[in-house]
Formats: structure tokens, sequence, C-alpha cells
């Protein structure tokens, strides 16, 4: 029996895709780094920021402008990291009223609810005040617990601050950072939420049973 379900976050609950009305972009031209050059180094330094090696994000852009031997400017570094807050936000701005009517229905049917995100702490500067807090029991994001997707760990961090076994307990997200399989491996039944993913992209993604609409979950748990 289903005892509880946790939730990835971006395009799971909320989503950037360029169908969103609001583009939670911005631009880090003062910087004076080609863009290429840029997002090489982002990349690499992407389980550095997850597990929350970084401090802050401010901190990461000043190693990348340190290993490519730039200068710093903290009033531009400043700059941009208040443009990045301001993108984040807007995924929190609107949610999907699907998805708001599937967790009331979940938390009526006394399923626990717990949210396991990859982020840093500017990604979810929106969290607390948006409608999707109030629903769930506990919430764990990876630069918090120094964990992250797929590393078993994280898993079995959210299924004992919830108090259930992983056999009792289901995994949903979009497939991103690999974390179905990592949920697999740690013993939970894992599912890829596609409502927010065109086919080209969910259909990366193998071996786990999709989900088309957030209230699919509910034929699940009813099996």
């Amino acid at each position: 029996m289903v005892q509880a379900i946790f939730f990835d976050l971006y395009e799971t609950l909320i989503t950037e895709w360029e169908n969103n009305q609001r583009k939670s972009i911005y631009s880090i031209e003062e910087l004076g780094i080609d863009t290429k050059v840029f997002k090489k180094a982002w990349s690499a330094r992407r389980e550095m920021r997850m597990n929350g090696t970084f401090s802050d994000h401010q901190t990461c852009l000043k190693d990348i402008m340190q290993s490519l031997g730039q200068p710093i400017n903290e009033n531009v570094i400043n700059e941009i990291h208040q443009r990045r807050v301001e993108a984040k936000l807007v995924p929190f701005i609107e949610i999907n009223d699907e998805i708001i009517q599937t967790l009331q229905l979940l938390k009526d049917r006394k399923i626990k609810l717990g949210l396991i995100s990859n982020c840093t702490a500017e990604e979810v500067i929106g969290w607390d005040n948006s409608s999707l807090a109030k629903y769930f029991d506990d919430v764990i994001f990876s630069y918090r617990v120094k964990q992250a997707k797929p590393n078993a760990e994280i898993y079995l961090t959210a299924c004992q601050r919830l108090k259930v076994s992983p056999e009792q307990a289901l995994f949903i997200g979009d497939g991103g950072s690999n974390e179905l399989y990592g949920a697999s491996k740690a013993k939970l039944k894992a599912y890829q939420a596609t409502w927010f993913q065109p086919p080209f992209i969910s259909e990366k993604v193998t071996g786990f049973p999709r989900l088309a609409s957030p209230m699919k979950i509910l034929e699940i748990i009813e099996v």
C-alpha cells in the first residue's frame, strides 16, 4: 500500500519550459564571458551547486570568474544574482490547477507528500510563499541536506523523515539528473511525469511508466 509520494519540483510541479507566458530567463552579459564558455563552466559545477559545496550563487559566479582569470566586480555579481532570483520566482507565480487538485485529493486520502529537489537556495526562494507549500509534509532541498539525486541517500533520507519504507513510497519526476534511476535503486517505485515535457525530451528516459497528467497519480494509488 502506498503511504507516501515524493515529487520532484522543476518540470514536475512547476515549469520553466518555453510555453510559460513569463519566461524565467536572465542575462549574464555583464560578466564579459562568452556564453558557451560560461555554460560549460556552469555545468561543470552542477554537482557542487546542488550539494551545497558553493554556499550561494554569488560564490559560484566568483569561482567561475577566478578560474577564467577574469576580474571580479561585486556590483555586477550582485546584479546578476538579483536577476536570477527574480527569474526563479517566475515558475512559482501560477501553479497548474490540476497539480493543486491532485495534491489536495492525495491529502484527502491521507497520503504523505514529500518533495525532493536538486536545487540551490536562489532557485527555491519562491517555495514558502507558493500555493504548493501547504500540501507537503516534508521538503528536501539538496543544497540543505548536502545530498543530491540520483544518489540513493537523498531518497532514503526522505523516507526516514516521513517514517515510511522505500517500498511503501512512490517517486514522481520528469527524469532529469537520472532521478528515476536513483529512486528505483533506493527501492521506491518511480514514475516519469511528462505533462510539462515535449515528447522529444520525455522519450529520452526509458524503463519507467509515464504519467501524462497529474490526475493519473490517483489511478496508481487506487490499483
